[in-house]
């Protein structure tokens, strides 16, 4: 069983900073991507940030610049840095996993944290 923990999360001053964590533990044999969704009420969840791969990285467009992705993958752990946060940062963030359970299969599932919420303030 795999699941995924999330940290970080918390209510901070729009212009502060903020680090997420999420770390994916159980029985499985590799990840492939990791990253992080957002949802804020009334709207839906949308992608923030991924990680692959060496160190491939993409960003949504209104966070680039702000945030930034890394992954310790000895720990099965990815980050996501927020520097100068925005009230419209405001919202849930989920982190994902894509997930290889074994060597006798190709399947890849993704798998979800619980979310943590991110508040910034005006």
């Amino acid at each position: 069983q795999v699941k995924l923990v999330e940290s970080g999360g918390d209510l901070v001053q729009a212009g502060g900073s903020l680090r997420l964590s999420c770390a994916a533990s159980g029985n499985f044999l590799d990840i492939n991507v990791m990253g992080w969704y957002r949802q804020a009420p009334g709207k839906q969840r949308d992608l923030v940030a991924r990680i692959w791969g060496a160190s491939s990285t993409n960003y949504a467009a209104s966070v680039k610049g702000r945030f930034t992705i890394s992954r310790d993958n000895a720990k099965n752990t990815v980050f996501l840095q927020m520097n100068s946060l925005k009230p419209e940062d405001t919202a849930i963030y989920y982190c994902f996993a894509d997930i290889r359970s074994s060597s006798y299969s190709t399947t890849i599932n993704r798998y979800w944290g619980q979310g943590t919420q991110v508040t910034a303030s005006s």
